[in-house]
């Protein structure tokens, strides 16, 4: 019995190693995009979206907007939309794209290229991510004055308050995935609260992963992936590095991240396997 000792060992060992995910690097920009904060694929016009800060994280200097690339990185456009602040989350619904700036939820017409309208969220001043569910309900994640809003035929109403450290949204069905500091949590339709799983940095970029797991990034430089029992991996750390990790974008279809670097100015993408 014990000339088995050795190989089972090895076995559990190297089931335990198989089980793991990784990110391989595909492609990265050149250092030309000006703090990028969110990434938005659309895939049906090969198309990410990028909102572009250009400027500090929180300043409302005009400077801001929103460019476009293309899915393998590829300069499309990089004033497709300015005249933003601090651009933060992207959210997309039809021919609308919705971009958190500050104090409001920016409206941008895709087809023409123009800004709709601006959407006021009262006592705003930390907007940062945005979500679009299955049904046009947009939510908006203020973090310094800790609440998440949804907007409803264009009209705000507050959804959740004391979310301390509020950041990261998804909406999946009638369910909101949120970051609250360094917790992933998820509201229902009731606005009941549970804990899905706690990373080691506070949480900015959310993205399911379709069998109940998620990615989640944080914004000094980590790509988490979080298991829908709670079990957290790390695939990226470059914080030594001094890059970023803000809000991914995802491409299902092809399990491709993109990741926007914020203060290192690029967008990389990374394949997940």
């Amino acid at each position: 019995m014990k000339k088995l000792l050795f190989p089972a060992i090895f076995f559990i060992s190297f089931s335990l190693n198989a089980q793991k995910h990784q990110l391989v690097k595909l492609w990265e920009t050149d250092t030309i995009i000006s703090v990028p904060e969110s990434v938005l694929p659309d895939l049906n016009k090969n198309i990410l979206y990028v909102s572009l800060i250009d400027g500090g994280g929180w300043d409302e200097d005009g400077k801001g907007g929103v460019g476009k690339l293309s899915l393998s990185g590829k300069i499309i456009d990089t004033n497709f939309i300015t005249g933003l602040n601090a651009p933060k989350g992207l959210g997309k619904f039809g021919n609308r794209l919705y971009a958190a700036d500050i104090r409001d939820v920016v409206v941008i017409d895709i087809s023409k290229g123009k800004v709709e309208k601006k959407i006021a969220i009262p006592d705003a001043s930390g907007l940062n991510d945005i979500t679009v569910s299955n049904k046009g309900l947009v939510y908006v994640s203020d973090s310094k004055t800790s609440k998440i809003w949804k907007i409803e035929n264009d009209q705000p109403s507050l959804f959740l308050e004391n979310v301390n450290g509020a950041n990261g949204l998804k909406a999946i069905g009638n369910d909101l995935i949120f970051a609250e500091g360094k917790d992933l949590k998820k509201a229902d339709v009731n606005k009941k609260i549970a804990l899905i799983a706690t990373v080691t940095e506070g949480i900015d970029g959310i993205e399911p992963l379709g069998n109940g797991d998620f990615l989640a990034t944080s914004w000094v430089g980590y790509i988490y992936y979080v298991h829908a029992n709670g079990k957290v991996e790390t695939l990226l750390e470059t914080h030594d590095q001094k890059i970023n990790s803000a809000d991914i974008g995802y491409n299902a279809a092809k399990k491709i991240v993109y990741v926007p670097t914020f203060l290192h100015k690029t967008i990389a993408a990374y394949q997940l396997r």
